[in-house]
């Protein structure tokens, strides 16, 4: 049976079973659920938050749970996947609806939340979703308190706690406990989190026997021991079980109990909390219990385990989401080693720019883009042959069907295109699976910089699709004036801050021999004064360089200031091809560089000749497509590679 399991299944650490919902979490802090104007979405729900959770921090993980065959089940399926969440237990309801919740941050530890469950699909959970080899190829499961509410979804946990047991894996019974989700509380009371109930705990008691670990809060031990204290239900729940019992306490961090439960509450492993500004107590638990397994699964001893528990879960306090804010295992261990000056760690620029390289949406470990978001250049080229502008728009649409017919969906191909021409374009680009889409903030030829639409650039990037990267183009020279340096980096580091705030990545690309001498050492000093400013791009743009010391000497600044960065590409300036293959040549011991990001090179001819008449769609699309492809071999030959 074992090597059937292999055959049908990758080995997990541990699968999650429950509720796996869209939370939808107010922007608007300080603020009461009725007032809010608009809503940040995330994967939510204990089990989908844990997976997640643990997967950050480096286990195999899976969630086993239904979700909607719509919109919102796929977007739980497509980030489960882009977390590193194994999706095989994850069942499409066709009949039910994905479960939603509406959650705001009204002050200090008081979230109102409400649930709209009413026969969603994770609820549905049934015995015939229970797959007895998918549960025998973890090591664990983790059952939750919620799904032992309905008979179906209760039946269901419990056959997945049979497998396991007989297959001698560990038992994980995380509490959480909902009122409201028991029928005990009023739809407007999703916050409340303890009412007593003979009922509740009857039920949750039957659990207990075949449990390796038990997790809850105070309240939570409660309900599920029938107890009406904390020392008494920890008494009842160990005459019942055998099992490691944690017992969170919020900011006083939490007891671990491996044995006997004394007369002194404090008589187990304590794991002191972190002193941490709470900001939003939803979540907190699943990050803790994310950390807890990680050291528990991993090996560590409980004291360990529960120090990162604690930590996960001052990550989770101090921010305002669930899983998307969870840490990453990078994160944690800096944190751990560094500790931070700031109570509220979303406050903290080291911490959080560990959390947004490490939590990117997709890795991309080269990119060849064609560089259509040229606006000035194409204007001229439409006045030299006397065309309406208008044209440039139905021409950028045709540098989309280039680049995609050269890509032909094979990873690690992008472009560039702007606001001003480009928007069809961008439709097009949708059409297609390409990696990547550069948009340009800048306004062309602009020094000092300035954005091209408005200078509140945060209220534009707003409305961007998430997977879109800025891209600004900077005339910078570190030997220009002082005054002039001062406002295009402050420029750059407004720029950047926005980029974070709204969570788009950022390329910036700097240009400094139209502007000055450019030898070995300009663009290393260059990005060593940004870099001191504190903006962190996720990719560079830079111009070609002399020499391998150059690209040594960039290579050295980057790494040394941000280990994370995407890397650099490079630009093309109109430069022929040869001299763009001596360029991809001199980089070849620069593994820093990965890739291109070239226009002119490849579609000017087709610009003036489709602009003029001259060409017609198909020849622009194979003059382009001809062009990009002898770039794109150039640099995989560069790089001792060949076309997949």
């Amino acid at each position: 049976m074992g090597e059937a399991v292999e055959a049908r299944h990758t080995p997990l650490d541990v699968i999650t079973i429950g509720r796996a919902s869209v939370d939808l979490y107010g922007q608007q802090t300080g603020s009461r659920l009725e007032d809010i104007t608009s809503f940040a979405k995330s994967v939510g729900g204990c089990p989908a938050n844990i997976s997640v959770g643990t997967a950050r921090l480096g286990l195999r993980s899976a969630l086993l749970t239904r979700v909607g065959d719509e919109q919102m089940g796929r977007f739980i399926r497509e980030q489960l996947r882009r977390e590193g969440v194994s999706v095989d237990g994850l069942k499409t309801d066709k009949d039910r609806l994905t479960a939603l919740v509406l959650l705001s941050v009204e002050e200090e530890g008081v979230s109102p939340m409400i649930f709209y469950r009413s026969d969603c699909a994770d609820m549905a959970l049934a015995e015939e979703d229970i797959d007895e080899a998918f549960i025998a190829s973890a090591r664990s499961v983790v059952v939750t308190g919620t799904h032992f509410s309905r008979p179906n979804s209760d039946a269901a946990q419990r056959k997945a706690i049979r497998i396991m047991k007989a297959k001698g894996g560990k038992v994980v019974f995380d509490i959480d406990y909902r009122p409201n989700l028991w029928g005990l509380a009023g739809h407007a009371e999703g916050f409340e989190r303890y009412v007593k109930s003979d009922r509740v705990s009857a039920q949750l008691k039957t659990v207990l026997p075949d449990c390796d670990l038990i997790v809850g809060t105070e309240e939570e031990i409660m309900i599920a021991s029938g107890a009406d204290d904390c020392l008494s239900a920890l008494k009842t729940i160990r005459s019942l079980s055998k099992a490691t019992i944690v017992l969170k306490r919020g900011a006083m961090g939490c007891i671990v109990y491996d044995g006997p439960i004394s007369d002194d509450l404090e008589d187990g492993v304590v794991g002191k909390g972190f002193p941490i500004e709470v900001y939003n107590v939803l979540g907190a638990g699943d990050a803790f219990m994310s950390g807890f397994l990680r050291g528990w699964l991993g090996g560590e001893n409980l004291a360990t385990a529960a120090t990162w528990a604690n930590a996960c879960g001052a990550f989770a306090v101090s921010r305002l989401l669930c899983a998307p804010e969870y840490p990453t295992f990078e994160e944690l261990q800096f944190f751990l080693k560094h500790g931070s000056k700031h109570l509220a760690l979303r406050k903290d620029e080291a911490i959080n720019h560990i959390h947004w390289a490490t939590t990117r949406r997709r890795d991309i470990p080269s990119l060849m883009a064609l560089a259509c978001d040229h606006r000035v250049q194409l204007e001229d080229v439409a006045a030299k042959v006397g065309a309406d502008v208008a044209r440039i728009e139905d021409f950028k649409v045709l540098t989309v069907k280039a680049a995609a017919k050269v890509a032909a969906g094979r990873g690690g191909y992008g472009m560039l295109l702007d606001e001003k021409f480009g928007r069809d374009a961008m439709f097009e680009f949708a059409r297609h699976p390409f990696a990547w889409l550069g948009r340009p903030v800048e306004l062309p030829g602009s020094r000092p910089l300035r954005f091209e639409f408005s200078q509140d650039i945060g209220s534009q990037l707003v409305e961007w699709p998430v997977e879109h990267c800025i891209k600004c183009l900077c005339f910078y020279h570190p030997d220009d004036p002082e005054a002039l340096k001062t406002e295009q980096q402050q420029k750059l580091r407004a720029l950047f801050e926005a980029a974070r705030k709204v969570g788009r990545e950022l390329l910036i690309e700097i240009i400094a021999g139209k502007h000055g001498k450019l030898d070995d050492t300009t663009i290393p000093r260059a990005l060593e004064e940004l870099y001191a400013l504190g903006i962190k791009p996720d990719w560079w743009k830079l111009e070609p360089q002399a020499s391998a010391s150059a690209w040594a000497k960039i290579e050295s600044v980057i790494v040394r200031n941000d280990p994370w960065c995407r890397g650099v590409v490079l630009l093309g300036l109109e430069a022929p091809q040869d001299e763009l293959e001596a360029a991809f040549a001199a980089t070849a011991k620069a593994p820093i560089v990965k890739g291109f990001a070239v226009g002119r090179t490849i579609f000017i001819n087709a610009a003036e000749q489709w602009l003029a008449g001259r060409m017609l769609d198909d020849e622009a699309v194979a003059d382009m497509a001809s062009r990009f492809e002898q770039l794109t071999e150039a640099w995989l030959a560069a790089r001792g590679r060949k076309a997949a």
